[in-house]
């Protein structure tokens, strides 16, 4: 356990000029979620959706991403504190990162075991290095995983595939998971990849993302008649902007890819 704070959240500028943001988890020895790093989360998490940079980077220090929950927050709950607990930390930490208007990477290079996991599943991109494992070992306490994590893994593996994963608390590899679906891409320097990624995507089209993200979170939460209701008006409002304005007219002058974005 160190006094210090177990997150450390870096503001930084892309060679193209962007806004970027890295939050590392930095609890040693084991980057176990308890109380000091959960609220060290959600301050950091306020502070980005009060002035969201135009992409972030959540990633680990350490040998492990996380060996999961320290289980002393666990410990001595009543039903209704334990109720209370889970909306809490969707309310502080889940609902805030899939809220952010930008693109946000999650960066896995080892071991991640449960709410780093389902903080992972609230992402938009999940990378991995080829020896990252991943776990929803809730089980072992008696519980099922309730940050999201089985609800966001059946979106993306399929709902067989979720009850398979948490029931039998097993511990799959990252090509596993890459070919269900759940990481989007596993690479042997990972944190490597995922700077780069975020320069790429900080550099880009920020309002298109953010529409991107809204089109699909209306079909998350009602198909596709729901988000084909909504994306008029989410995309419409795209033509507004300073970036599509210049992007289109970059195209028409000098051709497709040579655009440069504002976020504006």
């Amino acid at each position: 356990m160190t006094d210090s704070k177990p997150t450390r959240l870096e503001r930084t500028v892309t060679a193209g000029g962007a806004d970027a943001a890295i939050l590392t988890i930095d609890h040693p020895p084991l980057n176990l979620f308890d109380k000091a790093l959960l609220d060290a989360l959600s301050a950091d998490l306020e502070e980005l959706s009060e002035n969201p940079p135009r992409a972030l980077l959540i990633r680990a220090d350490g040998k492990l991403v996380s060996g999961g929950v320290d289980v002393h927050v666990f410990d001595g709950l009543s039903e209704q504190e334990g109720a209370q607990l889970w909306q809490t930390l969707f309310a502080r930490i889940i609902h805030p990162i899939e809220a952010l208007p930008c693109p946000v990477i999650f960066s896995a290079h080892s071991l991640t075991l449960t709410a780093a996991f389902e903080m992972a599943l609230a992402c938009d991109i999940i990378l991995a290095a080829p020896k990252a494992k991943f776990g929803l070992v809730e089980t072992v306490v008696g519980l099922t995983p309730s940050m999201g994590g089985p609800q966001r893994l059946a979106e993306r593996a399929g709902s067989g595939r979720a009850r398979e994963f948490v029931m039998t608390a097993d511990l799959y590899d990252a090509a596993t998971m890459a070919d269900w679906g759940v990481v989007n891409a596993v690479h042997e320097d990972v944190d490597t990849a995922a700077r780069a990624l975020l320069a790429k995507l900080a550099d880009g089209p920020t309002r298109a993302h953010a529409a991107t993200k809204q089109i699909i979170e209306a079909w998350r939460s009602g198909g596709v008649a729901h988000a084909d209701s909504v994306t008029p008006e989410v995309s419409g409002q795209l033509f507004g902007s300073e970036d599509l304005k210049n992007a289109v007219r970059s195209f028409l002058e000098v051709g497709p890819g040579k655009a440069t974005y504002t976020g504006k």
